[in-house]
């Protein structure tokens, strides 16, 4: 009896050693998260210029060479490339198609108080009342709160982080690049915990490696603690797990750009039976030096993603989704009336739906064109739909919760 309580007595002081060991481990790694968020905050502190946008933002002229990107170990002797070897073929002479459809570009909202100098790139600045939304290092500035919309299964869908999708996609092929514009909304969002975006996924790798590059438009509080609609970009080179980030809040994308601040508010916005605002994103691998480059409209490229981040992306992409995605929480049980696009279903057409329009694949031999075979899918079509038209366009989007999305 008395050996079997020292042997308990023993196992209990025991579980009381490793209790307090994880406690002090714990504050340890507090602490290091701590400061590793302070250093993310103060390490631009000394930048170019910085200019305060119309919005609240600001925005820090950084020298190009002191970005974040060149925090990552593979891109410590990196040689920037200011320009890419190649650009597309047809990315610049493409004939715009005879429309009374009224749209225009937008520029971005901080211009309307200044310029970056040269030899800079334009970095949102991360406040002090961002960090308190992130619970540690790892999901600040990264957010994996990401899937990509698997077509071969609406259940897996369904059961994924309750993501829902409304895209269209080509794969099965060797894909290079890609191209669209799409106008651009400000959706209403039920939760601060929910996000709407619309944008373009290229993808390649098994689903537990995944390698992607995303681009567009989305209006996410958790990131940036608002509902303004915003430029981003996204890359993942591990099926979203842990490496990569949003736009430059981690090591890895080199910006070359002085004009475009990811994560910078875009302003004008598509008004429901009024003007439409737009923007144009291409993505297209160099077949010189394996980078993924990103544009931005007509102005000169914005950056590249290095091709060693991504080693599933080197030769190629195997697939290419345009559309929209939301995060539903489902909230007191019900679906979420976060919007996607306009809010609008895809039956209400031009300046009221959302839309993209000229979707382009770059192929093999390096041009731009339509692509063959173009799939939809969406996870509930009672609550976010898509439909291609006739005339290039492709209406996606909804009101989530309605009385036959509930």
């Amino acid at each position: 009896m008395e050996v079997h309580n020292s042997m308990s007595h023993g196992l209990v002081a025991l579980l009381l050693v490793m209790i307090c060991l994880s406690c002090i481990m714990a504050r340890v790694w507090a602490t290091i998260e701590q400061f590793e968020v302070q250093q993310h905050l103060i390490r631009l502190d000394k930048p170019v210029k910085s200019i305060k946008s119309p919005d609240g933002d600001i925005i820090d002229c950084v020298h190009i060479s002191h970005q974040p990107a060149f925090d990552h170990p593979s891109l410590k002797n990196h040689t920037i490339q200011m320009r890419p070897s190649f650009h597309p073929l047809g990315l610049y002479d493409e004939k715009r198609v005879a429309s009374k459809m009224e749209t225009s570009s937008i520029p971005q909202l901080w211009h309307q108080n200044g310029r970056c100098p040269e030899d800079t790139i334009p970095i949102r600045r991360t406040k002090k009342g961002d960090v308190p939304r992130a619970s540690f290092i790892e999901r600040f500035g990264k957010n994996m709160r990401r899937t990509i919309p698997n077509a071969t299964s609406i259940e897996s869908n369904r059961n994924n982080n309750r993501h829902e999708h409304a895209i269209v996609y080509v794969r099965g092929g060797k894909y290079y690049g890609a191209k669209a514009t799409i106008n651009v909304w400000n959706p209403k969002l039920e939760h601060e915990d929910e996000f709407s975006l619309s944008q373009l996924w290229i993808l390649g790798g098994p689903t537990e490696v995944l390698n992607t590059i995303e681009a567009g438009w989305h209006v996410d509080p958790f990131l940036y603690g608002d509902h303004r609609t915003r430029l981003f970009t996204f890359w993942t080179g591990d099926g979203y797990k842990s490496v990569g980030c949003y736009n430059l809040q981690c090591s890895g994308f080199v910006q070359v750009n002085k004009e475009v601040a990811l994560g910078a508010t875009i302003y004008p916005i598509s008004s429901y039976g009024g003007r439409q605002y737009e923007i144009t994103l291409s993505l297209w691998k160099d077949p010189k030096t394996g980078n993924w480059w990103l544009q931005y409209g007509n102005q000169s490229p914005v950056g590249y993603w290095p091709s060693s981040l991504l080693p599933h992306l080197s030769d190629s992409a195997s697939a290419i989704q345009w559309g929209g995605e939301v995060v539903n929480l489902n909230s007191n049980g019900q679906h979420t009336s976060t919007k996607m696009g306009s809010g609008h279903f895809p039956e209400e057409g031009f300046g009221k739906a959302s839309f993209f329009k000229n979707i382009r694949i770059v192929d093999k031999s390096n041009y731009l064109q339509a692509p063959r075979g173009i799939r939809t899918f969406a996870t509930r079509s009672n609550c976010y739909n898509v439909h291609p038209k006739n005339n290039g366009y492709i209406y996606y989007g909804g009101p989530g919760r309605n009385p036959k999305c509930t």
